[in-house]
């Protein structure tokens, strides 16, 4: 398993290739997955190996095709459950893209460095873009819509835009300033919602931000923990999930209000939360650890793989298998 100051080696380093100009080097909490932001951007050229080309996130269309994302502008698409990928026919960044979420089986949007926001209207073949931002250094981390026209992206200090027009037009919100904070300054690291007018942002410091009303409004809530929380997920039965840092994930089943801590075999940081269509939870987590939950989330058992590669996001296929991305690349 990493040890503390393994992960703290790897998540420095992250961060300053992903935030290059910012003297943050102390923070040690972040996420050990994303690249360098580019200067300049034009569009994606054909990756020489999707094997190995660095994947830091998924999702599944309501088709069943799996869309990854990674470095370089590549977008990755599979229509064979995972057992072969090939390379989106139009994508016009050459950034690292770090998220990426389908509302149905053509509609999509992928985030990454140089605020980019990129948007697909046929399954992911062909993306458009819809925003850039390189007057800061600012990466978003995740984006989330809960139908075609109302979406959330997120990314460093507290960024966090909406659209409430398919991503034609973004607007800046301002967040509010953490419990006993003087800025809103917190890291946003994970954007999703539920079916009930409620969104969540996983962040720094054991801290949700929640709003219950669509978006109107936002306010912060506690899970108990103290570290960076990477990933979330609401299940189908509504009750959340998020994890991060040293195997920590914790459940609401109140709409992110309370929160219990989840039974965990592993220690190593959780980067990402799946289900499938049999009710099964995965998470992908750093040296290699696949972690599964069949009760909800309330416990996860896992294994490590022989190679212990540092495992960025996890799909699960219409069987309700797993589906591995890494930094070195697809894995099989």
């Amino acid at each position: 398993m990493f040890s503390e100051l393994k992960i703290k080696t790897v998540a420095v380093g992250f961060f300053a290739l992903m935030a290059s100009g910012f003297a943050l080097a102390a923070q040690d909490d972040l996420p050990p997955i994303k690249g360098k932001a580019e200067i300049q951007i034009h569009a994606a050229e054909p990756s020489p190996s999707l094997q190995t080309t660095q994947m830091l996130g998924s999702a599944r269309t309501s088709s069943g095709r799996i869309v990854a994302v990674g470095d370089h502008g590549v977008v990755a698409l599979s229509d064979d459950n995972g057992a072969t990928f090939r390379q989106a026919r139009a994508v016009p960044v050459d950034t690292t893209l770090t998220a990426v979420s389908f509302v149905d089986r053509d509609n999509g949007w992928a985030v990454g460095h140089g605020g980019v926001i990129i948007h697909t209207t046929d399954g992911g073949e062909h993306w458009a873009l819809q925003r850039k931002d390189l007057s800061v250094d600012q990466p978003l981390f995740s984006v989330y819509f809960k139908d075609r026209q109302n979406g959330w992206a997120v990314g460093l200090w507290s960024l966090m835009l909406q659209t409430m027009d398919g991503g034609s037009s973004w607007e800046v919100i301002k967040a509010p300033i953490p419990p006993g904070a003087k800025k809103a300054d917190r890291n946003f690291f994970s954007v999703f919602g539920d079916d009930k007018e409620r969104i969540y942002v996983s962040c720094e410091q054991g801290l949700i931000l929640r709003s219950t009303d669509g978006g109107a409004t936002w306010s912060y809530v506690q899970t108990g923990y103290e570290g960076s929380l990477w990933a979330g997920l609401v299940l189908p039965d509504g009750a959340v999930l998020v994890g991060g840092l040293r195997g920590n994930i914790y459940r609401s089943d109140d709409g992110a209000s309370t929160w219990t801590h989840s039974t965990v075999d592993f220690k190593s940081s959780v980067t990402d939360l799946s289900t499938g269509p049999n009710g099964t939870v995965f998470a992908s987590a750093l040296d290699g650890v696949v972690l599964e939950s069949h009760d909800d989330g309330k416990t996860f058992h896992g294994a490590q793989r022989t190679a212990r590669e540092p495992l960025t996001a996890v799909s699960v296929t219409s069987g309700g298998k797993p589906v591995l991305f890494s930094q070195a690349g697809i894995l099989k």
